[in-house]
């Protein structure tokens, strides 16, 4: 595809998905002396009612963090607020010690290192995985910088380790709309990594998988934490009980729980609104 096409492309693109527009990064993100991401009392009011209601939640540095709940429970509005699509009415919004998300638009913040994977997979079919993963690169995304790109070694070897990582390898070539359900996911998730991100919110990832593809994805965020830190919000407790080991359960815009999943599973309060005896 040549340069022109992929400009066309990318003027389409969200910035939901990958955040490539062109925008000034606001500041340089700082984790020396606390968490990743620090929400406190954040409130978000829909014509009344509270989708959030003084909900307070950290984040540390390269963490997996699982976030479950019943419908309504205020796990999208959260999101919401991180990524900039929602402005809170009260609370405080830190990503790392000095980058205040409340004062930030969605573009901004994807910048900044907070990408966001929607439940629903969106890569552009008619491109092959390769040319899906050179398209989210992290590089200048003007008409006239596409015209002239020509990618560079090091470039080729950032797509080539994300192939690897989410064992796309063999497909690097094949158009993404003929990929499975399971395999689009990956690759979005890849899409997010060419973007270095420090912070990943996945939303229900493991939803419409086979039993294969589920476990391939637990050990792929396995193998993501550490060098970056995930927010995965799910309702596949199987899948939770692989991955992660910290798990915080919402309820009417609150936190209601936190702890292990076994933890979580013992408390009354979770069993009464969220799991059922």
């Amino acid at each position: 595809m040549s340069a022109s096409a992929l400009s066309a492309q990318v003027g389409g693109m969200g910035s939901d998905l990958t955040g490539i527009e062109r925008v000034v990064t606001p500041g340089k993100l700082d984790t020396t002396h606390g968490p990743i991401l620090y929400l406190e009392d954040i409130t978000v009011s829909f014509d009344g009612f509270k989708a959030l209601n003084a909900l307070t939640l950290t984040i540390d540095q390269g963490e997996l963090h699982c976030i479950i709940g019943p419908n309504g429970a205020g796990k999208t509005t959260m999101m919401d607020v991180i990524t900039g699509k929602t402005r809170p009415d009260f609370g405080t919004a830190f990503f790392g010690q000095t980058i205040d998300l409340t004062k930030l638009n969605e573009p901004q913040i994807a910048q900044a290192g907070i990408g966001r994977k929607f439940q629903k997979p969106t890569v552009f079919e008619e491109l092959t995985v390769h040319e899906n993963l050179g398209l989210a690169l992290k590089t200048d995304k003007s008409v006239w910088a596409s015209l002239r790109f020509k990618m560079t070694g090091e470039q080729q070897q950032k797509i080539d380790e994300t192939l690897e990582l989410i064992r796309l390898q063999s497909d690097a070539h094949r158009r993404a709309g003929a990929l499975s359900h399971g395999q689009k996911q990956w690759l979005e998730i890849g899409m997010l990594l060419m973007q270095e991100p420090k912070l990943l919110l996945l939303d229900e990832p493991a939803a419409g998988m086979t039993d294969e593809e589920t476990a391939r994805s637990g050990e792929l965020f396995l193998s993501l934490a550490g060098r970056y830190s995930l927010i995965v919000v799910e309702h596949d407790m199987e899948f939770i009980r692989q991955i992660s080991s910290k798990v915080t359960v919402l309820h009417e815009g609150s936190v209601l729980a936190a702890g292990t999943l076994d933890q979580v599973q013992a408390d009354d309060r979770v069993i009464e609104v969220y799991l059922g005896r």
